[in-house]
């Protein structure tokens, strides 16, 4: 009876754990890799074929967005979680199997000039479909028996709609063992969401620390309708569009029932009728689940104000469908509010938003959630003079802002409120799920407070019935940035030929057109090799 950490171990994305009983393996997530935390996406840590059944906490593509790869290179076994889970996978997996096209296909346009080898995407909208077909649905408070001496119970983790954390009982002949799973933990008082349902009784417990090390940085009772609406007031009233990166589910849903106050109450004074472009076709499928069949989702009184979809409509709102209506967002000059995905800015539509707004001082990017290291959502919050968007340097003079408290993760007083509502303090509690440092931080808060606790490592291999570590993993390298260092030798190096290049160019004016034409594809075929 083992558990092995392949994923979100000392690192916020990419969550996948594996359980061993009775010869069976089980899969908790398997997510996608973004931003520093990314290795190789192409590279499961095990062999697909041998999976038997995989446990997804929430449709996050953190936490589930590699399942295709996994379907794709030969898994056979059930995937089991909430009803409402399985209906957002249905359509956040073929959306990031289009991303997954896209991405490659630009990639080998761009490529073949350069005459690189083609690239395949990670997957195809295909393999998405095909691994919907391994869903298998329950609600919360059902225990189901995935294998021989497996059982899973899913509870309420506040987090998205169907977002659980997986209780899990392992047997193997006279001893049971049971893990519990937290998934991601959802901030209170929350719009639409429920708060997270506590666990009372484990003996090995996983949790998530992406906000280990800080609580939120709000009042005690946080206006975000009047602190929002002041932005967008602001903003619009001196000709700016006001973009919004934002996960498609979930954060997009709450940002429309925000958005619907305002325009109720009159909080936008500047441009009272303002145009508000919901640019991502998988958020209005999104928003069609959001407005369906709740019950056991959310309590009454919320599921009576969301019938209809009431709560996610008014004068104003435009849901773009086809990359067409995308691009001609940009070519209108009337100020606007743009919320389109990826909400860490590091694919989508979004970074094309960004490339037409950024470098307008009168515009300004809200950012509502986490952004994990690497990303160009992190880049831009610390500050970055300049980005590189397909291709070209943009300028970053928008007004950049953090809105801070709109998290649907729990602060580090919230994951500590979970923890602590077990009745007897587990035999281990493993830290994953957060930047290595924050996975740190969390666990010696955790000592502190009497749970034996630790950050867990990559290919960590825990015997649950010993109750200690059998093989002690590895820590992985984060990969580095793309900001140069400024002080290195090497760049001052660069740069200094970067301007003796300049003034080569300039004493080449007026040379033969043959000879420039050389200098010219000399140069673009110089550029190409190194635009990474």
């Amino acid at each position: 009876m083992r558990l092995t950490f392949f994923g979100a171990a000392k690192a916020v994305t990419g969550s996948c754990h594996c359980m061993e009983c009775n010869g069976k393996k089980i899969l908790v997530d398997c997510g996608l890799q973004q931003g520093r935390d990314e290795r190789d996406n192409r590279e499961l840590d095990f062999n697909a074929g041998y999976i038997d059944a995989v446990i997804v906490t929430h449709a996050h593509i953190d936490h589930s967005g590699r399942i295709p790869l996994l379907v794709k290179q030969g898994f056979e076994g059930n995937i089991y979680c909430t009803r409402l889970t399985g209906q957002l996978l249905s359509i956040m997996l073929r959306d990031s199997a289009h991303i997954q096209e896209s991405d490659a296909q630009w990639q080998n346009q761009k490529g073949k000039r350069a005459g690189r080898e083609p690239v395949e995407p990670l997957y195809t909208v295909a393999d998405a479909e095909e691994a919907v077909k391994h869903l298998v649905t329950c609600e919360y408070g059902d225990i189901l028996e995935i294998e021989p001496g497996v059982k899973v119970r899913f509870t309420d983790a506040g987090h998205l709609l169907g977002s659980a954390s997986a209780e899990v009982w392992l047997t193997e002949g006279d001893e049971t063992r049971k893990i519990v799973f937290s998934g991601d933990i959802g901030n209170r008082d929350q719009p639409i969401i429920r708060d997270p349902q506590y666990i009372q009784e484990a003996d090995y417990v996983l949790t998530e620390s992406t906000y280990g090390d800080r609580n939120h940085d709000v009042s005690e009772a946080p206006d975000y309708t009047a602190d929002l609406a002041a932005i967008i007031d602001e903003t619009l009233g001196q000709g700016g569009n006001v973009v919004i990166p934002s996960f498609a589910v979930g954060r997009t849903q709450e940002l429309l029932y925000f958005m619907r106050e305002m325009k109720e109450e009159g909080m936008v004074r500047s441009v009272p009728n303002f145009q508000v472009y919901v640019d991502s076709p998988l958020a209005g499928e999104a928003t069609r689940i959001f407005s369906g069949d709740l019950h056991g989702y959310l309590d009454e009184e919320a599921i009576e104000a969301l019938k209809g979809g009431a709560l996610f409509r008014f004068p104003g709102l435009n849901i773009t469908e086809t990359s067409e209506e995308s691009k001609n967002l940009n070519l209108d000059p009337s100020p606007k509010v743009i919320i389109s995905a990826s909400g860490m800015c590091d694919a989508g539509r979004i970074r094309h938003h960004l490339k037409h707004n950024l470098w307008r001082k009168e515009c300004t990017v809200v950012f509502v959630g986490y952004q994990g290291e690497g990303t160009l959502g992190r880049r831009l919050l610390d500050g970055v003079k300049s980005v590189k968007l397909f291709g070209e340097e943009i300028a970053v003079q928008a007004r950049i802002v953090n809105f801070h408290g709109l998290s649907s993760h729990a602060d580090r007083d919230g994951l500590l409120r979970w923890i602590s509502a077990f009745t007897s303090k587990p035999k281990e509690v493993f830290v994953v799920h957060g930047e290595k440092e924050v996975t740190e931080i969390y666990a010696q808060t955790l000592r502190e407070r009497g749970f034996s606790a630790h950050s867990a490592n990559y290919e960590e291999v825990y015997d649950l019935l010993a109750g200690r570590i059998v093989a002690p993993g590895i820590v992985l390298e984060s990969k580095p940035t793309r900001v140069a260092d400024s002080a290195s030798p090497a760049y001052k190096r660069l740069e200094e030929n970067g301007r003796r290049l300049l003034e080569v160019i300039a004493h080449n004016r007026g040379g033969a057109n043959k000879d420039l034409a050389k200098f010219a594809d000399q140069l673009k075929a110089l550029i190409d090799k190194w635009d990474r």
